[in-house]
């Protein structure tokens, strides 16, 4: 947490795209590829390596979601561990993790998919159109909220 705008205490929020998968005709529920496990693993290294800290690691529960929430809470050692949260499939409403990020209070990391992510960090950084942000695979975003204003901090990516 650190002090923003105002003597307000923001809080950051990490977007997580799950790292490259299997094709479904290897493997009908694409788990993560050896490269995708790298990816994750460099991406926990460099997250560590910028002091990350979450409360919480939230998946969506498709496997390749679950298998890089796992890989980053290995190294970033939230308390509660990782967890499946409703909402955060490739098609859901991002209005409904605006709105979890909104009421929390602690930092909170979701590991999900595309298209979701894109609209998710659009909706939360309103000036910015889900295009102009990439989430290649196992790409974190942090963004922050000072208040009831969201920006982004930083994109990283292995």
């Amino acid at each position: 947490m650190q002090i923003g705008l105002e003597g307000l205490a923001n809080v950051n929020f990490y977007l997580v795209r799950h790292g490259e998968a299997l094709s479904a005709h290897i493997d009908a529920q694409r788990p993560l590829s050896a490269r995708g496990r790298e990816q994750v693993t460099e991406l926990a290294q460099l997250a560590v390596s910028r002091q990350v800290q979450v409360a919480e690691i939230r998946h969506s529960g498709i496997l390749r979601a679950r298998q890089t929430a796992e890989i980053l809470a290995q190294r970033l050692t939230p308390s509660p561990g990782v967890r499946q949260s409703n909402g955060l499939l490739p098609d859901d409403d991002p209005e409904i993790g605006k709105a979890e990020l909104d009421a929390a209070d602690q930092s909170i990391m979701l590991v999900g998919h595309l298209p979701y992510m894109n609209r998710l960090a659009a909706l939360l950084v309103e000036r910015a159109a889900p295009s102009t942000i990439e989430f290649t695979p196992a790409t974190m975003l942090c963004c922050s909220k000072v208040g009831a204003l969201w920006q982004i901090e930083w994109r990283m990516a292995p």
